[in-house]
Parts: C-alpha cells; structure tokens; sequence
C-alpha cells in the first residue's frame, strides 16, 4: 500500500476508535443524581460540609455565605468560586470545588455515574458508623496482630453487633474480632489483617523498599476541646503536630495504619503493589494476556509499563467521579462535625434530632469516660480535609486502581511467603494461615486503605461506597482501551467487588 494510503487509513482508524468509544460512553443513560435530603431538610445545614466558611459557636454556618458557596457550585464559574466566603481567620481554602467540572478524555463522564444516597443524619445507619469510628479512635494503638484475644477489641465487636443499623462484615451473623473494622469485600476476612501489599519489599529499580515508617507515638489524640474543633472548622491551622516514633516500623496498628494514608501519594499502594508483583514473576500474569509468547515479551502494550501507566491513569479519573460527588451531589458533612453536633446535644445545647441510640452504646460511654466529651479524637491535628465526606477520595482511587491490577493479574495465584508484622512492628513473621490468593489481597489493600481514613478519624463506612464508584470509572477505561490493541486479545478479565466475573473486549462488557 503506498505510504499515503497508509498514513490515511491509520488516521482513519484513528478517528473511528475515538469516535466509537466516546459514542458509546454518550449514549449511556445519565443517571438522575440523588443525595439523601438532608441539605433542603435542615436551614440551619447541619449535616452538610462548609469547612472553612463562617461559622458561629456551634459551628454552624452563616447562611448567606452557604448561599454563595451553593452559587458556585451551581454555576461552575470559576469568578463566583474566587468568591466564595471564607471565615476571617481561615487559613485554609477549599480543596479544588471545580475539580468538580472538568471533563477527561477516558472513560465515562464523572456526572455519568451514581451513587447511593448517604445514610441520612437523623437515621440510625449514621450513629452506627459514629460508633464504629469512636470504637476505631479508642483502639488505635492495639496491634492487629492482638485482634483475636484483647479484651476492648471484644468489646467493641460486641458493641457494635448491638446496633440496629450496623453495617459491617460478619462471622455466623455477628461482628467479632475477626471480623472488626474490615471492609467485606471478597476474601478480606482471610489471612491477617493487612494486605500483603502494605508489609512485602517493594521492588523499586535498582533498589529495594522495606515497608517500614515513621509511626505516631501512641496516645496522640487532637482536636479534644471545643474552642479548638471550633477553630479547626473555621478553618484554622493546627497549633499542634504529630510526634512520631524514631524508630521506623512496620503498620502493625490503626494509628500506623491511619498515618500511611495520611501521606500517601493517592496510587502509591496499588503501584507498589503492582512492583511487588511484577517480581512475583510471569505465573502472577493474567493467563489470557497476549505475552509472552514464544517470539515476543509485552512492555508497552501488556508489559510493566502498561500496567504501571494505566494503574496511576485510574486514580485521577476516580478522583474526578469522587470530586463530582462530594461538592455537586452529597456535600456530605465530616465525621469530625457529625460528632460536634452529637456532643452539642447531649450537653443540652441544641437538639439536632440525632438518633439516640449511640447515647446508649458502650462506645459513648467508653468516650466520656476517656475523654470527658463526644467530641471525635482526631488522628491528624488539622482533622479532615477541606472537601466533603460522601464518597472517600481514598476509597473510589482504591476501587480503580484494584480494578486495573485485578485486570492484568492472575487472580487465583497464591502469594508466595505470605507474612504479618509482629505487635511491636519491628519485625515480619510468616504467616502460617491459609493460602492467600493475589486477587483477594488486591481486594484486601483497597479496603484496607479505605478503612484506614475512618480510623484516623477523617470519614464514616458508608463514605467506601467510593470504591464501587472508582471501580466504574476503572472499567470505562479499560473499555476504551480494549479497542485500542494490535494483538489478539481476548480482552481484560477480572472479578469485580460485587463478585462477578467480567470480560471487556472491543469496548464491551461481557460475562466471563
């Protein structure tokens, strides 16, 4: 064919690819986005986010300057953002509202997607949650490794199973330790408490990364008194920081486990975790991948650098359908608030119609017993983020980063010396157990991840929905990228969080 004839037909092809799969995203149905209510419920918005604007002592917001916060977010004009109004002595800003609006050029729409509605703030799923993140601030510095035999990790399991609305794993219909604090996905409950992927070497070029970190000492708790969760809200900067252990460890507890993803780069696990199983060798390898072969190996296409690019690619088109969520759909209030107003109420200083049952729970007591307050002990000085709650950033960059690994991986291999840390941290011992499969453990880390923020205070359960949210956008891309390929394939194959098994070849989504 002459080298014209060629080029045409290339661009040809081209335009026909990116035309079909931006068609095909186009004539999916767009949802019609709910949120739970609250927000025309209440004038006083007490169940929804405004960190950072004007707030008066029980860290209510002024009115007028939600009115122009909603004026942004309603007209996505980047002028009625710059003046949206800050409390006097924010110190902080808003983390990127008009993050919100940005298209991109994989995948389907971010304002394509759904999600549930958030437990609503005068229900009893919210004080569940509330106890669950009390029981998780109180038990911080037991050792995962301690789960199965101390006596307030019991406590809480037994705690919790009370609830009437508890949504949580079980064992034979009840929370116990076993069970306590894990997400639920598929294979989480096998094996310790912690992926693999958060405690193996990471591989790193000529190097090798020992998972060790600088851990909190034990015991640190922020934003116990009022003036200064008040100040926080307002959107004042901490006074106090985090004194950390000098001797590096292992996450072999909560507070580890909350300070791991306090700074974390969003993909880091999941590309570590693809490292990790890279050096696993070509058995770790989805079987159905086209390499290698008897002629060829796979690098750009199939290879490492596939799956490294496509990996980190996921984690910013999840973090776009969570940036859509939080500020134009949900704007969801923080954990951190929810427990203010609770504490508010019980102290008598306004009834906010909140569910009573967590007044009667032994978290709630275990609280005022500890800490004189409601007040929810924070794991970071500056508490939650400057951006809504529903659903978890962490949690939906966790669903798609997880779906893309699942994508290329074979999923029933075992992870060969499968390890725990000792309580201490200081050390890895094998782990004994059952075998752990690599798709299981990929399912762990998401969860693992997502759960992790709750103990550190900063999100509630049901704010991990975000990983069914980002294991969407992780499939649109893989959609698209299925009718992209030279090679005879027969598309990417993975397990879904529901426990489906799924194929996507040449844009489309079939049963495996």
């Amino acid at each position: 064919m002459p080298g014209r004839l060629r080029r045409n037909r290339r661009r040809a092809e081209m335009l026909k690819i990116r035309t079909d799969a931006a068609l095909d995203h186009f004539e999916e149905t767009v949802p019609r986005q709910r949120n739970n209510g609250d927000e025309k419920r209440y004038r006083d918005k007490r169940a929804n986010f405004f960190k950072c604007l004007p707030q008066n002592q029980l860290g209510e917001v002024a009115r007028s300057a939600y009115a122009d916060f909603l004026r942004a977010l309603h007209s996505g004009d980047p002028a009625d953002f710059d003046a949206i109004p800050l409390s006097n002595i924010a110190e902080r800003g808003l983390v990127n509202p008009q993050a919100a609006y940005a298209f991109d050029l994989l995948s389907r729409d971010s304002h394509a997607t759904v999600m549930t509605p958030a437990p609503r703030f005068d229900g009893a799923e919210i004080v569940a949650e509330m106890g669950e993140v009390y029981w998780q601030a109180l038990t911080r510095d037991i050792a995962f490794a301690d789960y199965t035999w101390d006596d307030d990790i019991a406590a809480a399991a037994d705690d919790l199973d009370g609830f009437s609305a508890i949504q949580a794993p079980t064992e034979g219909g009840r929370i116990t330790p076993n069970t306590l604090f894990r997400a639920g996905l598929p294979g989480d409950l096998s094996g310790p408490y912690l992926s693999q992927f958060l405690w193996h070497d990471v591989p790193y070029g000529a190097s090798n990364i020992e998972q060790r970190y600088k851990v909190p000492v034990a015991g640190q708790d922020f934003m116990l008194e009022h003036d200064e969760w008040l100040a926080i809200q307002r959107g004042v900067l901490p006074k106090t920081s985090i004194t950390f252990d000098q001797t590096p460890r292992y996450i072999h507890n909560g507070r580890a486990l909350g300070e791991y993803v306090h700074k974390d780069a969003v993909f880091q696990a999941y590309l570590n975790a693809a490292l990790i199983i890279q050096a696993f060798g070509p058995d770790a390898q989805d079987p159905d991948m086209p390499y290698p072969s008897a002629t060829q190996d796979g690098f750009a296409t199939f290879g490492a650098a596939h799956l490294f690019d496509m990996v980190t690619q996921a984690a910013r088109l999840g973090l776009e359908a969570a940036w859509f969520h939080k500020w134009l759909v949900h704007r969801r209030l923080r954990a951190e608030v929810f427990a203010g107003r609770l504490e508010h109420q019980r102290g008598g200083r306004k009834d906010y119609g909140i569910d009573p049952e967590i007044l009667t729970s032994e978290a709630a007591d275990r609280m005022m017993s500890r800490f004189g307050s409601l007040l929810l002990p924070q794991s970071y000085p500056e508490g939650s983020p400057a951006h809504p709650s529903y659903p978890a950033g962490h949690s939906t960059v966790g669903g798609a980063c997880a779906t893309v690994l699942k994508a290329f991986v074979n999923e029933a291999f075992t992870i060969p010396g499968p390890v725990q840390a000792t309580a201490d941290g200081l050390d890895l011992t094998p782990w004994t157990g059952a075998d752990l499969s690599l798709g299981h453990e990929i399912d762990k880390l998401a969860g693992n991840i997502s759960i992790g923020r709750c103990i550190a205070g900063v999100h509630y359960r049901s704010d991990g929905r975000g990983m069914a949210l980002g294991q969407a956008m992780a499939i649109g891309m893989l959609q698209d990228y299925s009718r992209t390929y030279n090679e005879d394939f027969d598309g990417f194959t993975l397990t879904s969080f529901e426990g489906a098994r799924i194929r996507i070849v040449d844009g489309n989504i079939e049963s495996a």
